[in-house]
């Protein structure tokens, strides 16, 4: 085919249309798939690596769309639209990608690294579950669950809209700096409008098993190989981790950077999600700037699929480098 100024405007008529729909993690949702044909949907979202003895799988939850006007709250919009186009990203709206971890021993059972949007989600999200079943894994295989922080996006997915929880037989572990904000009746009460919500959506969540849950703190070894690390300021007891086995290390970033084409790229930015943006600043230098020297591998809930990669320095900022997608673990 020729390649003409019709047939480049005809190809790019889709990307540029409007995009619709709200972008946040409590969006309403829809039926995963409900509106894909077998011909336009992809390939089920999965993807395992090795960190030593310990296989690793990242489950894709789908992604939402996050417009940029006031997304980033100290850049101007323009220097925003500039760094989506110099990572070829829409300028109309961010994309943000959801993807947690499931950890897995020999003969062991499941350990699960957050849980994704559950039925609670925007319009695009609500794949994990398919996404965990063509893995070959079972809820009932789950043994432990471990949250990293709060926010709908990372704990929906323990308890459906309608009380069900997904993991009954698991053990819930989550940050105990996390526990005491978010469960204080009178942080709740006082919160502005806009975030009681969100309290509300904690207890909803982990009310009927609150006697149950259990909290850890920081720098514990929380399940083997698996240690939190405190990455404070995206919310106050906001959690990182180590995974280690043999040589082998994985550095779990969680949210310390939302997309990292621009928050790896700019660390100084501060999204609008992060609670304390100094503090989410400090920590996100801190880690990126160890996971840079050591040359660490890492994982982003928020990367692009499969999430991991690795961290350069440049310039004043970093850069994320994605792995090698590997036919075999």
């Amino acid at each position: 085919m020729t390649l003409t100024r019709r047939t480049v405007l005809a190809g790019t008529a889709l990307a540029a249309a409007p995009f619709g729909g709200q972008a946040l993690a409590q969006a309403a949702p829809s039926t995963p798939g409900s509106s894909q044909s077998a011909e336009t949907s992809q390939a089920p979202g999965f993807y395992r690596y090795k960190v030593g003895d310990i296989e690793v799988t990242a489950i894709n939850d789908g992604f939402a769309r996050r417009p940029l006007e006031g997304f980033v709250r100290n850049a101007e919009l323009s220097q925003v639209k500039e760094a989506m186009r110099e990572a070829f990203l829409p300028e109309e709206a961010l994309p943000i990608t959801f993807t947690t971890l499931v950890l897995r021993r020999d003969g062991g059972g499941l350990t699960l690294i957050d849980t994704g949007n559950g039925d609670s989600g925007a319009p695009t999200s609500g794949f994990w579950m398919e996404n965990f079943r063509a893995a070959g894994f079972e809820p009932s295989q789950v043994e432990n669950v471990v949250i990293s922080h709060f926010h709908g996006d990372h704990i929906n997915g323990l308890r459906l809209k309608d009380g069900t929880a997904v993991f009954p037989r698991a053990e819930v572990m989550v940050p105990a700096a996390e526990w005491a904000f978010w469960m204080d009746d009178a942080r709740m009460n006082q919160a502005p409008e806009g975030m009681k919500g969100a309290f509300q959506n904690v207890r909803r969540v982990f009310g009927p098993i609150a006697n149950d849950v259990k909290r850890y703190e920081a720098d514990k070894e929380i399940v083997p190989g698996l240690t939190s690390v405190a990455a404070y300021g995206h919310t106050p007891g906001h959690t990182a981790y180590m995974l280690s086995s043999g040589p082998g290390k994985l550095m779990v970033m969680s949210d310390i950077t939302n997309h990292p084409a621009l928050f790896v790229r700019h660390p100084d930015w501060a999204a609008v999600f992060d609670m304390d943006a100094d503090q989410a600043r400090q920590t996100r230098h801190r880690m990126l700037d160890m996971a840079a020297s050591e040359r660490a591998q890492v994982a982003f809930y928020h990367a692009p699929f499969p999430a991991t990669g690795h961290i350069a320095k440049e310039g004043n900022g970093f850069r994320f480098v994605p792995v090698q997608w590997m036919p075999v673990v």
